[in-house]
């Protein structure tokens, strides 16, 4: 049990980075431009999953996804299960 809590560790690390990454622009030919796109790949499907569920919240033009935040309890939660 212990890799599979690793890997969920892992994962919620990179559900960090990658709301990190989403604060700052994209731009083409930029070096982030490769670390973006693996991150994407990792974490966009279940993202959208939970982003069909709780569409982001709009505030005046604001919006606010909190799509990361309740993957991370999840997992989270399955690691004090573990």
């Amino acid at each position: 049990m212990s890799i599979i809590r690793d890997i969920l560790e892992a994962y919620v690390l990179i559900l960090v980075v990658a709301a990190l990454l989403s604060w700052f622009p994209e731009h083409p030919g930029s070096p982030l431009q490769p670390v973006r796109r693996v991150v994407g790949d990792l974490t966009d499907p279940p993202l959208r999953a939970i982003r069909r569920i709780l569409p982001p919240l709009s505030f005046g033009g604001m919006g606010i996804d909190l799509s990361v935040i309740i993957l991370i309890i999840l997992i989270e939660i399955v690691i004090v299960i573990i």
